[in-house]
C-alpha cells in the first residue's frame, strides 16, 4: 500500500521538464450506477442521464436524506461465478467486475507478468466498521467473525484480482482519496518503466454504504445536491511499443500524469500549474486541448475552484466538451479518477470524437492535493 503523501510532489517551475513516457490504453471496464460497462457509462455521461437512484437492497441502515447513485444489481454469478464470492465484500466485488469487463475487452493475454495498481480511499468503510463493532457486540473481542477480517485489508480487492487471475506482476494499492486515479497512472508507469510488469490493470473501486454516505452528508463536503455514488473501472495499459508489436488497438494515449501540492488559498494556481506541466511532458500546447473531464463536480467550495484552474491554464478559453461524469455516477471518491477517464473514453466512442483529440483529467483535493492527466483519444470505434 502506498501513501498519497509519498505520490504527491510539488511540480518544479525551474527550466523545461523532460518529456513522459506515453502509455498505451488498450483495454476499459466500468461498472457504476449508469450501467454494466463501457457503453452504459459513455452514453449516460454524454446524453447527461442520471444513474440509477434507488438505494433498495443496500442494507437495512438509515440513509442521510440526500440523492445517491448506486449499482442496481451486480452480475456476480454472471461475471466472476459463485465460488470464493460468499464472504466478499461489496468493494472487492466491484473491482472483479470492473476487472472482468476489462480483461473480456482485452485483445490479448494478460499473463503472469500483468500487474494490478488500484485506487480507493480507505478500502470497504462498511466492511471496518462492521468489524470494530463486532469487537463490541461480541463477548470478548476475539470472539469476531474470522471471516470477517480479509474485507477490512485495504489491498484486499487488488489481492483478489490478482489471485483469481494469475497476475503475477507488480501489485499495489494507491489510497489516495481524489487524487487516487492519477496517482494511480503515475505508479503503473513508474512500474512498467522498472520492468515490474509488461502490462498493469490501473482502476479505482468504491462501495456505496451507510457509513460513507452519512459521513459525506455531515462534514458538507458535497453540496447538498450532489449524489453519494460508487463504482470501479479499470484501464489496461501498457508501453506503446508493446501494445503496437503485439498489433493491438489503442485505445487512448495516456501523455502526461502530473501531480502538485496548493496551500490554503492557491489550490486554483497550484492545479493550473500541473496543468500545464502536464502539457509541457506531453509534448503539446493548451490550444491544443478539446475536452476536460472534471473530477471536483458537487465538491463545495473546490467545483469552482478546479473550472477556474482550468480555464487559467487554457488562456481562459472555454472547451465545447466537459465531462462531469459526477452527475451521472455520483461522488466516488477514490474511484472518481479512473471513472473520470472511463467516462471520457466512452462519451469519445458514443459521439464519434476523432482520433487524436486531446483532454484533461482533473483533480483536486481539499488537502491542497492536485493532479492532471492529459489524453490523446485513439482506435474508439
Amino acid at each position: 500500500m502506498t501513501s498519497a503523501a509519498a505520490l504527491s510532489a510539488p511540480v518544479a517551475a525551474t527550466g523545461p521538464l523532460p518529456p513522459a513516457t506515453p502509455l498505451a490504453v488498450t483495454a476499459v471496464g466500468a461498472v457504476s450506477a449508469a450501467g454494466i460497462g463501457l457503453e452504459a457509462l459513455g452514453r449516460a455521461v454524454a446524453e447527461g442521464i442520471a444513474g440509477h437512484a434507488d438505494p433498495a437492497g443496500m442494507g437495512e441502515e438509515s440513509l442521510p436524506p440526500r440523492p445517491v447513485r448506486v449499482v442496481p444489481d451486480l452480475p456476480v454469478a454472471e461475471l466472476i461465478g459463485r465460488k470464493g464470492t460468499r464472504h466478499l465484500d461489496r468493494t472487492t466485488k466491484l473491482a472483479l467486475i470492473a476487472c472482468r469487463l476489462t480483461l473480456d475487452s482485452y485483445p490479448g493475454q494478460a499473463g503472469e507478468r500483468s500487474g494490478v495498481v488500484l485506487g480507493t480511499s480507505t478500502g470497504s468503510i462498511r466492511s471496518s466498521s462492521e468489524f470494530s463493532m463486532e469487537t463490541l457486540r461480541q463477548e470478548r473481542p476475539y470472539l469476531v467473525n474470522p471471516s470477517l477480517f480479509p474485507n477490512t485489508v485495504m489491498n484486499c480487492a487488488a489481492g483478489q484480482i490478482a489471485i483469481r487471475h494469475g497476475l503475477h506482476g507488480v501489485n499495489a494499492t494507491i489510497a489516495g482519496g481524489h487524487l487516487s486515479g492519477v496517482q494511480s497512472l503515475r505508479y503503473a508507469r513508474n512500474a512498467l518503466r522498472q520492468g515490474h510488469a509488461d502490462r498493469i490493470l490501473v482502476g479505482g473501486v468504491e462501495e456505496f454504504c451507510a457509513q460513507s454516505a452519512w459521513g459525506w452528508h455531515l462534514s458538507g463536503a458535497l453540496g447538498v445536491d450532489a449524489p453519494v455514488g460508487e463504482g470501479a473501472a479499470m484501464l489496461m495499459v501498457e508501453q506503446e511499443t508493446t501494445a503496437s508489436d503485439a498489433g493491438r488497438p489503442v485505445l487512448a494515449r495516456i501523455l502526461a500524469c502530473e501531480t502538485g501540492y496548493g496551500t490554503p488559498g492557491r489550490l486554483a494556481d497550484a492545479l493550473a500549474s500541473v496543468v500545464t506541466a502536464a502539457l509541457e511532458r506531453g509534448g503539446r500546447q493548451p490550444e491544443e486541448v478539446g475536452a476536460v473531464s472534471y473530477g471536483a463536480t458537487g465538491l463545495t467550495g473546490l467545483e469552482r475552484i478546479e473550472e477556474r484552474a482550468v480555464r487559467a491554464a487554457l488562456g481562459g478559453r472555454s472547451l465545447d466538451r466537459e465531462v462531469r461524469v459526477k452527475e451521472s455516477v455520483g461522488e466516488c471518491f477514490g474511484a472518481d479518477g479512473v471513472l473520470q477517464i472511463a467516462g471520457l473514453l466512452g462519451a469519445w466512442r458514443h459521439t464519434a470524437a476523432p482520433a487524436g483529440e486531446l483532454a484533461l483529467v482533473t483533480a483536486v483535493a481539499r488537502d491542497g492535493n492536485v493532479g492532471c492527466a492529459v489524453l490523446e483519444a485513439g482506435a474508439l470505434v
